[in-house]
């Protein structure tokens, strides 16, 4: 009898502490997205989306407001076309600009919207007018050596 009740404790133990990895490894993938009824999608295309994956977060003044739900090539543009669901407690003016920032210095990259002026709001289905690429240092640094190998160039 108490070898059973031991088991029976142990079992319990055991269930809650796999039940606590499954709640972590959740909450680090970041799978606690909005339900597909309270969101709305808004397109976004950019030249270069550097890093930037399904699933990641859109944000606005600091505030996650959506996710990064689908990302393709477009074949007639040549350019990223980047599907967001974005939470339908929050609209957008027409104006609003989105770029794709990077947390830090080489953090996860994510979509920062700005909000714009104008009083109409962008709704299911439209694009963003005004878009920034993402940053690529490699591109960056490259440059910056460039230009300072010509400057040396320039002093001879």
């Amino acid at each position: 009898m108490k070898r059973g009740m031991i088991d029976f404790w142990v079992g319990l133990f055991a269930l809650v502490g796999i039940a606590a990895l499954l709640f972590l490894a959740l909450k680090v993938s970041s799978q606690g997205s909005l339900p597909a009824s309270s969101s709305y999608e808004l397109i976004a295309n950019f030249e270069n989306i550097g890093g930037l994956k399904v699933r990641a977060p859109i944000k606005s003044a600091g505030v996650v407001v959506g996710r990064v739900s689908h990302i393709e090539l477009d074949p007639v543009r040549f350019v990223a076309k980047v599907t967001m669901d974005v939470d339908s407690r929050y609209h957008f003016s027409r104006d609003s600009s989105a770029e794709i920032l990077t947390s830090g210095l080489l953090g996860e990259q994510y979509i920062g919207i700005t909000s714009g002026a104008d009083e109409k709001t962008l709704s299911a289905g439209n694009t963003f007018k005004i878009t920034s690429s993402a940053i690529v240092l490699e591109q960056l640094i490259s440059r910056f050596l460039f230009s300072q190998a010509d400057k040396d160039k320039e002093k001879q």
